[in-house]
Parts: C-alpha cells; structure tokens; sequence
C-alpha cells in the first residue's frame, strides 16, 4: 500500500486550520520572533485563499483572556466563521471535528499557538480518532521556549506529524511555474513576505526585466543636487 505521506501537498488534498493565533497566546512564545510569526502565519493565510483551500479559525477564551484573532490574518477571510472553544485541545471541540470532516481533506496543515500544548494535543488526537494526516507549519507556530517549541515538534514527529513550513507549502501548493492562473499572486506575497527572497524578486522585476516599480507611483525620485 503506498504511504499517503509521500504525496506532495496540493490544491485538491488540503485542508488548513489555524489555532489560537491570538494576542495574549502569541504574548508568551519565546520560540520565534513575533513579528515574524505573525508575518509568517498571515503569509499562510494569503497562500490558502490563493489555492481555494479549505480553512478553519479556532480560538480559546476570546474574551475571557487570549483576546482577538489578529486583525491581518481575519482580513484575509471576510466574514469566516471563528470557531471558539474551552478547551487547550481542538480536538475536544465538536464544532472544530464538524468543521474538519466538512472539508473533506484527510491532510490538515496546522498553524498555531502554543505548539507544545494546543498544537501538539490537537495533531496526536486528530490522527489518532480521525484518521487525519497533520502537517505542522514549525515557523508558523510558536512555543513558550525554543526547548518547548523543538521537543514538541520532535514529540509529534515521532507520531507520524510532518514539519513544513510556510514558504514549503506555498510552493509546494504552486508546484510549477507554469500555472499562471496562481502566478502572480503567489509572487505578490513572496513580494511582501519572504524577506530577502521577496526583495530580490523586486530587484529581479525592476532592475533585471526593467518593470514598473510595485511602489505608490505619485512617489517622485529628484535628481541629485550638490550642495553649494
């Protein structure tokens, strides 16, 4: 029987679930740096709604204690549902277990906080009682410590989970460059996203294929002056 793990990700077998990617959560990882994680996670966000990809938002306590989902990452799904819970495990939430089965992918790419508590509770127990392949996106997800952070994710790859990240499942989600229907857009959030990689692509545009600068064009360059 061929091992379902060796198929690559695509448009047509994935489905995405963020959880917990809330304030007072992100507040206490010390795994990654913040900003990068919430760069990173809204990076995801923009790849799933390029590729169609079915997608769930779970959050806990909203307003007893994690606070909102950040504004970025819901401003990439307009009027989603959010599904919220009690419970640190996903899995213990029925709505979260309806939202999934509904999708109907058995690959679930997973983005959350903390990754040794919510994260991992919710991969062991989704594979484990669903039947679920999970793929847990490690620079989209943080933990309270980098030690808390890479033995969670060494627990959970024992347990059969699959470590991505976010740029992997971009690509691999884009596959060739020749679907230019994906193209454009998934360049515009290199562009915006990928760090160093996004700037050379600007530059290669620009300065290489000589396209119009991505910049407000009301911005005017004056040519240089010597000082008197």
């Amino acid at each position: 029987m061929m091992n379902p793990k060796l198929e690559v990700l695509t448009p047509q077998n994935s489905q995405l679930i963020f959880i917990d990617q809330q304030p007072q959560m992100a507040f206490g990882v010390q795994s990654i740096d913040r900003q990068v994680l919430k760069n990173n996670t809204v990076a995801l966000a923009k790849a799933a709604k390029v590729f169609n990809i079915p997608t769930t938002i779970t959050t806990v306590e909203t307003e007893s204690f994690s606070g909102h989902t950040y504004p970025e990452l819901l401003d990439v799904f307009p009027g989603k549902d959010i599904l919220e819970r009690t419970s640190m495990n996903s899995w213990d939430d029925q709505k979260v277990r309806d939202a999934l089965a509904a999708n109907g992918k058995k690959k679930v790419i997973v983005s959350g906080l903390w990754t040794e508590v919510c994260n991992t509770t919710f991969a062991l127990c989704a594979m484990l009682e669903g039947g679920y392949e999970i793929y847990m996106v490690s620079d989209a997800s943080g933990g309270t410590s980098k030690e808390a952070h890479d033995m969670a994710m060494l627990r959970m790859v024992q347990a059969g989970v699959i470590p991505v990240t976010w740029q992997q499942v971009l690509l691999e989600w884009q596959r060739d460059w020749a679907h230019k229907e994906t193209y454009n857009d998934v360049m515009a959030i290199v562009k915006e996203h990928s760090g160093a990689y996004g700037m050379g692509v600007d530059y290669a545009y620009t300065m290489v294929h000589k396209a119009a600068s991505r910049a407000n064009p009301d911005h005017k360059t004056l040519a240089p002056v010597p000082a008197k």
